[in-house]
């Protein structure tokens, strides 16, 4: 199953955010798999058109800190979203932002961003039902308990599987993220919580490692919060990727299997990914289409339903990422 909401934009251009998130890969992918031979004609079959779920505050304070909920509700959300969005650099000027092109007020964004939290709710409830489902958005796995970062306000994947569990529909659930970043958001805020594994195979270098490990008081970095199991891939090592993946995926059976697992399939691995801090990782569309599989595989073959939200992906063509491993998925589920 597929969740695509037509009134789920992916895009910031509106917002007149110039980072390169184009709304082009969900909409480009969908129009191609409706247009297949095979999967057109039972779109019926796959396609979910509606994101029905509601997010609230008490959803979001099952993760995040009443006093970051309290300013996300309050004239303080645009100081946050500029913060979180990097959208001023160190010397007070605007980067990668022009609100005089923007159509939409800022603020709006936070209602976008709710939505695809409230996508990837739906998606692991489908999931659960039906074993597989993959859902546009969603996947914003740097958002911590007290603030937002690398452009996640909030953290869809805590708040997903922690909505999921007081719902006593799971009890334990693996993160699989292989996005080319590490899910530094999702290890903080899963820490210490043996119901929650997470794996993040990502660059070993930079954002959002290119920071010191601990600052002055001897504390620790919070982006260096140890996954479960991390995978660093050094710039150099892509013909070690799916090798590295698949050794890591093996570790995750240590204690058994889990409920339901969450996979953020970024595509900003790819070698034609357009934002500057993934150049450390330039996995193939070959490459990209093995990691999928090998995933998707492992999975399928521990009868772990799987749900999938697109995370990391910029530039024209990400969605070529989505549309080869969907093609291959959908046809595998028909």
């Amino acid at each position: 199953m597929i969740i695509y909401d037509k009134n789920l934009k992916e895009g910031l251009t509106e917002f007149g955010i110039e980072i390169p998130l184009h709304h082009s890969r969900a909409a480009t992918t969908f129009e191609k798999l409706r247009r297949h031979r095979l999967l057109g004609p039972k779109i019926n079959h796959w396609h979910i058109k509606n994101i029905n779920e509601t997010i609230t505050r008490k959803d979001l304070l099952r993760v995040h800190s009443k006093e970051y909920v309290t300013r996300l509700y309050s004239d303080k959300l645009e100081d946050e979203i500029i913060r979180t969005f990097e959208l001023i650099d160190d010397n007070g000027q605007y980067y990668r932002y022009n609100p005089d092109s923007a159509t939409l007020p800022l603020t709006q964004l936070f209602d976008r961003l709710l939505f695809k939290v409230a996508g990837t709710v739906q998606c692991g409830r489908v999931a659960l039902e039906k074993e597989f489902c993959f859902a546009f958005g969603g996947g914003m796995h740097h958002a911590k308990r007290d603030y937002g970062a690398g452009f996640c306000l909030v953290n869809d994947i805590a708040i997903a599987l922690r909505k999921l569990q007081a719902e006593n529909l799971i009890r334990t659930a693996w993160v699989i993220d292989i996005d080319a970043h590490k899910g530094d958001g999702t290890a903080v805020l899963t820490e210490e919580d043996s119901s929650i594994t997470t794996l993040s195979i990502h660059m070993a270098r930079g954002w959002p490692l290119d920071g010191e490990a601990y600052d002055r008081q001897g504390r620790l970095n919070p982006s260096f919060v140890p996954s479960d199991i991390d995978i660093p891939v050094a710039a150099g090592e892509d013909h070690l990727y799916v090798a590295k993946l698949e050794e890591g995926l093996e570790k995750l059976l240590g204690n058994g299997t889990p409920d339901i697992a969450i996979v953020l399939a970024g595509s900003d691995p790819y070698e034609e990914d357009e934002l500057p801090s993934t150049s450390e990782l330039k996995l193939s569309l070959t490459q990209l289409k093995e990691r999928d599989l090998l995933v998707y595989h492992f999975l399928k073959a521990h009868k772990v339903p799987r749900a999938y939200v697109t995370a990391g992906g910029y530039g024209e063509r990400s969605w070529e990422v989505d549309w080869q491993f969907l093609e291959w998925a959908l046809l595998d589920n028909l």
